[in-house]
C-alpha cells in the first residue's frame, strides 16, 4: 500500500530501540490520515507500544522518519511535537488521582495561553460522565471512566493526533464498547487516532488502518475490515 503519501502523521521505516539495547523495531511503517482511526495489533512483546513512543520521539531510532502533516519532526524531542500536534496517553499513570477531574482537565492545558472554557466544553460533550463528576476527585472514578479523563486531558490541547496506548486494558466489555464509541466521535471532529490495543478484534472493527505488528516488523497491513476478513490474520492473531 502506496497511499502513505498523503498520511497526516506517518512512522516511516522505523529501526530501533532504547538505550544501547538490541532493535525493537525493524523497518516499521505506521501511518494515519487526517480524521481517521488506525489501530497497531499483534501478539505481546510484538513491539507495539514501542512502535507508538517511536513516533512519539522516547526511542532512539538509527532508521527512520516520523512527518506530521508533511514535515519532519524526526529529531524533534516529544514536548515540541506536543507543540505540533501530538498527544500522547500512555497506558499508566495518566491521571493526576489526587485531583479532580475538572483539574485534571486544566492541566491537560498548561501550555496554553488562550480560553480553554470552550474546549472544556467540548470534552464535556464528548465524556458527559465527566461533567457529572467534574468536582470529584479522579482516583476515585472507575477504571473507564479514568481513561476518559486521560483522554479528555490530552484533547485540551487540541491535537491535530491522538495516541492511545491500549485505551481498554483493564476494563469490561461493555465500558470497551463505550470508549471505543467516545474514540470514533473524537475521530469524527477530525481529529488522527492511532492506538495499540490488545482487543484486536473490537479495534480492528472500528479502525479505517489496521497494522499487525511481529517482531517490530509489518506482517499484515490493510485496511480494518480486511484485516478482520482475512484467514491467515484471523487464525494466527485473532483467535480463529
Amino acid at each position: 500500500m502506496n497511499d502513505n503519501d498523503n498520511a497526516f502523521l506517518i512512522g516511516e521505516n522505523m529501526t530501533g530501540g532504547y538505550g544501547k539495547g538490541a532493535d525493537i523495531l525493524h523497518d516499521c511503517t505506521v501511518a494515519v490520515d487526517k480524521g481517521q482511526i488506525a489501530v497497531i495489533v499483534g501478539p505481546n512483546g510484538a513491539g507495539k507500544s514501542t512502535a507508538m513512543k517511536a513516533i512519539f520521539g522516547m526511542l532512539n531510532m538509527h532508521k527512520g522518519s516520523i512527518r506530521i502533516d508533511g514535515e519532519d519532526i524526526t529529531s524533534l524531542s516529544p514536548q515540541d511535537r506536543v507543540a505540533k500536534g501530538m498527544a500522547f496517553v500512555p497506558q499508566n499513570q495518566n491521571v493526576f488521582t489526587s485531583m479532580t477531574v475538572e483539574e485534571n482537565l486544566e492541566m491537560g492545558a498548561f501550555l496554553r495561553r488562550d480560553d480553554i472554557s470552550g474546549t472544556m466544553e467540548q470534552v464535556y460533550e464528548l465524556f458527559p460522565i465527566l461533567k457529572d463528576k467534574r468536582r470529584q476527585a479522579a482516583g476515585e472514578l472507575s477504571g473507564g471512566q479514568r481513561q476518559q479523563v486521560a483522554v479528555g486531558r490530552a484533547l485540551m490541547t487540541q491535537p491535530k493526533v491522538l495516541m492511545l496506548d491500549e485505551p481498554t486494558a483493564g476494563v469490561s466489555p461493555i465500558v470497551m464498547d463505550e470508549l471505543f464509541d467516545r474514540i470514533i466521535e473524537v475521530a469524527r471532529t477530525g481529529i488522527s487516532i492511532l492506538m495499540v490495543e490488545q482487543n484486536a478484534r473490537q479495534a480492528l472493527a472500528i479502525a479505517d488502518k489496521g497494522y499487525v505488528l511481529v517482531q517490530g516488523t509489518n506482517r499484515f497491513t490493510d485496511t480494518g475490515a480486511a484485516l478482520l476478513a482475512n484467514p491467515e490474520v484471523r487464525a494466527s492473531f485473532l483467535g480463529g
